[in-house]
């Protein structure tokens, strides 16, 4: 017989659903929702509660003091990744009161506050180097390919999941521009510089396939098959893990030790267009950001006025 869900069960379950149908959420968001929360809800049954009325704060207390001492390969849950949970428990909280459903108000969970964020960011002349060091892959395409990547990310400032999911047709490389659909299902236009139109006109021009991906695996050491299937429309672009080992390699090469990922190269983006003079507000259009307090962020490392007050006025900076 199968299992019967407690009403707690049912209603999370209601809420995936209705975040889904009614919110048209992505499926990261749902999968995400889903892992929390889930979490939330068998925490609930092991302390044997089932009806969303029993939820009080002393629970919320209990499950709170259970994640701080959640270990995740030998280490605790970061306090951002605690707050992930709290967010998506006052969103199911938050349904709940708009269906008339009794349960503890959502306002009464607070989140606690986390350490400032520290953005890693390259400066030009490491994106550069970065850039140059796909001079060493030997396989052509693998080397177009790697470059165009990069040139795009710098270029534009995409997140990984946005540079995975272009299509060929998506880029329109004579404007050098074309429209992404980011976060929250939220489109917005970024613009390609001269050097990555330039890059990705090469990585096409010598691609043989029919895959609509922009991005797609050039491995050398491919079977007949393989190479076979690289050229029908159905092979998939990169994974965000191959795109991720892509920059650390190049990063290795470049003698760059910092700790690299695409969103460095996000980062960078933003950081580059705010010291030469960019306005924030476009800035936060141009990364897609929902709120500005997101992009502000990146002002504290280039706040040009007080590097200006600094010269000026402090006698060592003369």
């Amino acid at each position: 017989m199968p299992e019967t869900k407690t009403k707690l069960q049912k209603y999370y379950n209601q809420f995936l659903e209705y975040l889904e149908i009614e919110r048209n959420r992505s499926k990261l968001t749902l999968r995400n929702y889903d892992h929390y929360l889930k979490r939330f809800v068998d925490f609930c049954a092991k302390q044997g509660v089932t009806d969303p009325d029993d939820v009080d704060l002393e629970l919320v207390r209990s499950f709170r003091l259970f994640l701080n001492r959640m270990t995740n390969k030998d280490k605790n849950l970061k306090i951002i990744t605690q707050n992930y949970h709290l967010i998506a428990l006052r969103s199911f909280l938050k349904y709940l009161a708009k269906r008339d459903i009794r349960s503890l108000a959502a306002e009464k969970i607070e989140l606690p506050k986390i350490p400032a964020r520290t953005v890693e960011f390259l400066d030009v002349e490491d994106v550069e180097r970065l850039i140059k060091a796909t001079d060493e892959e030997e396989n052509k395409l693998a080397r177009l390919r790697d470059r165009a990547i990069l040139e795009v990310l710098f270029s534009t400032g995409l997140r990984i999941s946005e540079l995975i999911s272009l299509k060929r047709d998506n880029i329109n490389l004579k404007k050098g521009e074309f429209a992404v659909r980011g976060k929250g299902d939220k489109m917005r236009l970024v613009f390609l510089s001269h050097k990555a139109i330039e890059s990705l006109n090469q990585y096409l021009k010598e691609r043989a396939d029919n895959s609509k991906a922009l991005f797609i695996r050039h491995d050398a050491k491919e079977s007949v098959e393989k190479q076979m299937e690289s050229m029908s429309e159905k092979i998939s672009g990169l994974t965000p893990r191959t795109v991720q080992r892509i920059i650390k390699k190049y990063a290795k090469l470049a003698g760059i030790t910092k700790k690299i990922t695409p969103h460095t190269l996000r980062h960078s983006f933003a950081t580059d267009l705010l010291t030469n003079g960019a306005d924030i507000r476009s800035v936060q259009e141009l990364l897609g950001h929902a709120s500005i307090s997101t992009t502000q962020i990146y002002t504290h490392l280039t706040n040009k006025r007080l590097r200006d007050v600094y010269e000026n006025f402090h006698r060592t900076g003369k």
